[in-house]
């Protein structure tokens, strides 16, 4: 199989012939640790491909986390980075004050500008599976726009400039994900971290009335083009994947291992794909490769029956060694789960 016919029989339950890889990244190690990267990905050849150098930010934006500074981000919100490779994160929220809402005006000119030839020229140049560029995250934008505490404030007020405000954002990402549609891109990728570590950050029964019927705008346009809806949130989101199934996201990537992998296995398997991942926050950047395969060997007993529905993905970030990074993949290539 080709990484594409590979992916698609994954995420139909049409048993590939071995579970798909995929590697995310992240800014630090694209920026500073390349060759290592490339290693790896010799070694282990991946199955996803995607337009941009880091999952859930643009180029540019990885380019400018190579220095401690600040940067504004294309919708007006000044971030700052603290250490070179990581993000950072918002300390001057493009709307923090509510006057600034009438002249606001998304950033067009990223969808109006998108090369959708150059994009389908690199479709047509690989055999992988391709992942369009992260597309809507309203909860998230709404944070960067707002700064975290005011929009948790606007909701729980559910004040008429957060409702105009979220009206404005997605509409320009319905916007966006029909552009992608255009596009000869497989898969369409969405975003929220919607969880911290014990539960979610809102409330699902909010989450459901608010955000829910956005989602499932765009999972059905994602579908109506004929493509696989991908979408990535972290934190403890176990409460969301009933919702996350019901409006038909075909893949989830979240962070298995602060929830309970066997009931979300017993639950969700052949159901929804789960797209990775194999513990970030202790195994990999702490833990040696004996932990880190026992880690795959975990989540293989609770999800892999042979017909699909799992992803191979890990997420390497600053910190990370690369043994580690290589024993997810060559955990993932034993054929017998054990």
């Amino acid at each position: 199989m080709t990484g594409r016919e590979r992916v698609k029989a994954c995420l139909t339950f049409n048993k590939p012939d071995r579970v798909p890889r995929d590697l995310w990244a992240l800014p630090h190690v694209m920026l500073f640790e390349k060759d290592k990267f490339e290693k790896v990905i010799a070694k282990y050849p991946m199955d996803i491909s995607a337009s941009q150098l880091s999952p859930g930010w643009s180029d540019e934006v990885v380019k400018q986390t190579a220095k401690k500074g600040s940067y504004t981000d294309d919708w007006g919100s000044i971030w700052y980075v603290g250490e070179p490779g990581i993000i950072g994160e918002v300390k001057k929220p493009a709307l923090e004050d509510w006057s600034k809402l009438k002249s606001f005006k998304p950033p067009y000119r990223l969808i109006e500008n998108r090369d959708i030839f150059y994009i389908n020229r690199s479709y047509e140049n690989t055999n992988n599976f391709v992942l369009s560029d992260v597309t809507a995250r309203p909860f998230e934008r709404l944070q960067f726009l707002r700064g975290t505490q005011n929009l948790f404030l606007d909701i729980g007020y559910d004040a008429t400039e957060f409702h105009k405000l979220l009206e404005i954002i997605h509409e320009f990402y319905l916007a966006d994900i029909a552009s992608w549609c255009k596009t000869d891109v497989d898969g369409i990728f969405f975003m929220d971290d919607l969880g911290t570590n014990r539960g979610p950050l809102i409330n699902p029964i909010v989450w459901r009335e608010v955000f829910k019927p956005l989602y499932k705008e765009y999972c059905d346009m994602i579908h109506a083009a004929g493509k696989f809806a991908f979408f990535h949130t972290d934190g403890n989101t176990e409460k969301f994947f009933n919702d996350f199934v019901e409006i038909g996201i075909d893949a989830v990537n979240s962070q298995l291992f602060i929830m309970n992998i066997e009931e979300l296995g017993k639950k969700f398997k052949g159901k929804i794909t789960f797209w990775g991942e194999i513990d970030r926050q202790s195994i990999i950047p702490f833990g040696v490769p004996d932990d880190v395969k026992k880690a795959v060997m975990k989540v293989r007993r609770a999800l892999d029956d042979g017909n699909g529905g799992v992803i191979a993905q890990c997420e390497w970030g600053k910190y990370n060694p690369i043994e580690n990074v290589e024993a997810v993949f060559e955990a993932w290539n034993d054929k017998i789960c054990q």
